[in-house]
């Protein structure tokens, strides 16, 4: 018998080659869905706070790592 719970890292989606039409309409259903919440101005008003204060270091570190590929998990 096979288990077919998933791990926190797995996913069910299945391998599509080079991007995910599956995973890719769930991203724009989530985009739509946060646009249409109202709080699109709030959370670029958090966002900016967050690069101008106290994260900005580590944050600008995670921007670079992720420019060349890598990630922080």
């Amino acid at each position: 018998m096979t288990d077919t719970k998933k791990t926190e890292n797995e996913s069910n989606l299945k391998m599509e080659g080079e991007g995910s039409r599956e995973g890719s309409r769930r991203f724009q259903e989530a985009q739509h869905e946060f646009a249409a919440s109202g709080d699109v101005e709030g959370k670029a008003k958090e966002a900016a706070e967050a690069v101008d204060g106290d994260e900005a270091a580590e944050l600008e570190k995670a921007r670079k790592a992720s420019a060349k590929g890598k990630t922080t998990d």
